[in-house]
Order: structure tokens, then sequence, then C-alpha cells
């Protein structure tokens, strides 16, 4: 008998799977410890004015779908209306299938809206009305569809320069329901050859009050914003290292020359660049090790490859992809130079080319030290890999080269408030995963063993991290 579309046990294909999710898994709050909402969103329970509006305002994920599938940029990030795009964009979903926005689309418009149709162009009419009028009701502000998924902890994306002003008005309020807080992303600080890193030398100072002129003073000014976000009750940093590069430590003198070549606006080589970066990651990894935070680095990204569409768009617009670079020897020279001092703090390591995945998760062995479970992580299944396969392969993996039972577990890295079933998916997955084990002989069917292993992975493990 063929199953019901996303039906109430869609891939719980054994009966020790639909109890795991069911059971188990389902009522775990979320814990999102790394995403890019906007926090004045929450602080101002924003609403929107439509499903186009809050389904295709920034959402490059849909972006490069429609495009693939022909649609004209005017009707994609163009001044067009949002109903002609959400059109344009129910005419692209029934292309979708096998691509993670065809789940993805039918879920946020079930458990959001209650709307159990096939989304598309014949629908497209009735879903804006329903959408339309559920999202008119209080209950479906930003705090509400936090809500409504169970949220428990929101865990944003933020400059260093950030007054966090968003962050206290969110936490001020007795009524919000979930903890948010601020995630430390200095990327502007570590590449002194970027076009804009004068000017940003410039904002962290006024935000610090520390004027930079040496490598030291750029650490100062860093670490008191970071103390600074600490009392909004920060836990992690992040940092894109779209390119790994080796290199050499460099003497106080040299580091304070490539800063001011930065700051001057004038050329710093590859070399300098990377030996800039790794000293500044040097420094913020003690820092993270002294205050308890976790420090994440997100790899392999190749970015902004289609200049035409950067200069009109600018970044994040569906110009990225996957970079073949080869990462494992820096990656392992930068974490042992870090590790050298005083030891690494928490780590989670996510790479965008699934084919290092491996390399990834040895890695994370490399440097356990004992002193905590699963202190160095190989990061979810990230952007392009987050999808069935994506995930089902980094999660074996995980499990035949460390321990799945001490893995951090989902995340949605999004910058959409409708993206929350996609933990849903996830969970559906790993339930999946070791409902087959128990019935196939890999697992003992023992309650204790598998209800535990799913609670760790979807929830008690970043819980711990990120919420006590």
């Amino acid at each position: 008998m063929t199953a019901p579309f996303l039906g109430p046990d869609y891939f719980l294909d054994t009966a020790t799977s639909r109890r795991l999710y069911h059971e188990v898994a389902a009522p775990l709050p979320l814990v999102d410890f790394h995403n890019h909402l906007d926090p004045a969103a929450i602080a101002d329970d924003k609403h929107w004015s439509s499903i186009g509006e809050i389904w295709l305002e920034g959402d490059h994920y849909k972006w490069r779908a429609m495009r693939w599938n022909g649609v004209p940029e005017d009707l994609v990030t163009g001044a067009t209306g949002f109903r002609e795009k959400f059109d344009a964009f129910a005419e692209t979903i029934p292309h979708c299938v096998g691509n993670p926005l065809y789940h993805w689309t039918h879920l946020e418009l079930r458990r959001y809206f209650g709307w159990d149709g096939v989304f598309g162009p014949d629908t497209a009419a009735e879903v804006w009305e329903v959408a339309n009028e559920t999202l008119s009701k209080p209950s479906h502000g930003a705090r509400g569809l936090l809500h409504q998924m169970n949220v428990s902890y929101v865990g944003t994306t933020d400059d260093p320069a950030d007054d966090l002003a968003h962050h206290a008005r969110a936490q001020a309020d007795p009524e919000l329901g979930f903890k948010i807080a601020p995630s430390f992303r200095p990327d502007k600080a570590l590449s002194p050859s970027a076009p804009g890193f004068a000017d940003y030398c410039r904002t962290l100072e006024q935000a610090s009050g520390v004027t930079i002129t040496r490598f030291d003073d750029l650490i100062e000014a860093l670490l008191k914003r970071l103390d600074h976000f600490i009392a909004f009750g920060c836990k992690a940093s992040d940092h894109a290292l779209n390119e790994l590069r080796a290199f050499e430590k460099r003497s106080a003198s040299d580091l304070d020359g490539i800063l001011a070549l930065g700051a001057n606006g004038a050329q710093v080589s590859p070399r300098d660049e990377a030996d800039f970066k790794a000293a500044v990651l040097t420094e913020l990894g003690q820092a993270y090790r002294d205050r308890n935070m976790a420090m994440q680095f997100h790899i392999g990204a190749q970015r902004n490859n289609n200049s035409r569409l950067f200069g009109r768009l600018g970044p994040d617009t569906g110009g990225d992809s996957m970079s073949d670079q080869s990462v494992a020897g820096p990656l392992n020279q930068l974490l042992d130079r870090i590790d050298r001092r005083k030891g690494l703090p928490r780590t989670i390591l996510y790479c965008l080319n699934p084919a290092l995945n491996e390399v990834m998760v040895t890695t994370a062995g490399n440097f356990q030290d004992g002193s905590e479970p699963g202190k160095i992580q190989s990061g979810p299944a990230w952007w392009f890999n987050d999808q069935l396969e994506g995930m089902e392969r980094h999660l074996n993996q995980v499990a035949q080269m460390g321990l799945l039972s001490r893995f951090i577990g989902m995340l949605t890295d999004s910058r959409s408030f409708l993206s929350f079933p996609r933990h849903e998916y996830y969970r559906r997955l790993v339930c999946r995963m070791v409902g087959r084990w128990v019935e196939d002989g890999s697992m003992p069917d023992d309650r204790d063993l598998t209800d535990g292993l799913i609670r760790r992975i979807c929830h008690e493990n970043a819980h711990d991290w990120f919420v006590e």
C-alpha cells in the first residue's frame, strides 16, 4: 500500500523507528544553536504581510531553485510584488521533487498553517489565502512561530560591533518563553586583505573604546566585545573559514605590520593573510576556552562566484558553492596550535564538501582530551548537505569513526522563521536509522540504549552545551 505523502509516519519504515520518533524524539524541545534569525524580529515580535514575504525575502535556497527553473530575476529578487514571486515559486515547486525544498515547503505549510495539500500552480491561490489569513493572527508573529515548534533556545549570529540592543529587549521580556543568545562572529577582523578591513577596524574601535594600531590592540578590542556578548548569554563563536592555508608563527612586529597594511588599504599577501588569521584565531581560541565557550568553524564554502550576481545583489544571494580545497593539513595545524597552549575550547567543525566528512570526523578524534565527552565535534551536515542522503552519510561516518551518542545534533543555519520543521525531518531520519539497526540485529533491542541515544542526539547534548 502506498504511504500518504508526508503522513504521520513518513520516513519511519519500522515499528522501532515509529516508536522512537513519536514517543521519544518528537516531544523534545528544539535547541537551535546556530542560525541567522534577525534578533530585532524576535524583540519586536514581527508579523509578515504575506506568505510571499516570509517565504521568499532573503531565502537564497528558493532563489537558486527558481533561477534553475528559468524564472526571471525580477520575479526572484526584483521589484515585482510578493504575490507574483509567490506564483513563480509555486510554478517551481513541482520541479523540486528530490530536492529538500520540496519536503521543507510542504512541511512548513502543514506545521504552521495546517494545510496538507500538494503545493503547486493549481493550489497557489488557495495557499495564498489560507496562509495570509493565518499570518494575520497574533499567534503567527516571530515569537509564535518559534513557540509552535517548541523551540527552547535560539543562537543568532552577530558581529562583535553589534550593541546587542535587540537581544537585550528580547531577554528583558518575561513572557518571551525561550532563550535567545548571540554568537560571536568576528570574520571581518580576520582578513586584512579584505576591502572593508580598514573601515571595520574603525567600527570596532568605536564599539570597544580601544584604538587599534597594533595587533595586541585588535585582540584587546575583540576580547572586550566578547565579554560584552557573554553578558548577554553568548555560548558560542562562529568563523567562516572559506580558505585554509598553512601558516607560520610571526613576531609581534610582523603582525603589527600586517595590521597596518590592512588598516591603510594596502595590499596584503596571501602568506601574510594566512599568518595573521592564524594568530588571531589562536588568541581567540584561548579566550573561548577560558570563558567556557564553543568555537565553530564553517569550512569549505566558495563564495560569490557569480560576479554579476554579486555586483547587483551582494553576498548570500545564491552564488555560493562547495570548495574542493584540501583542508586537512592547515586545519590540523591550526587546532594543534590552539591546543598547545592550554587546550582547545569545545569545537565544532562543519565542512560544506561531503567528500571531506571523514577528514572532519577523524580530525575531531585527534583532539579529544578526555576532559568531557565529545568535546571536538564534526558538525551536522550543512547547507547543500542538509538533505536526506547528506545527513545520513554524515551520521554514519560519525558513528563509524567517532561516537554517535556524543553527537551535538541538528540546527537550521537559516534566516527563515519557518525553517524549524527541518529539525523534525532530521529527527525522523535518525529514528529511521536506529530503528533499522535494531530490526536487522545490528543493535540490541534495549529501550534504555535506543531511547537514550535518541534523546542525546536530538536534544540533550546540545542542551548541555548551550542552554545549561
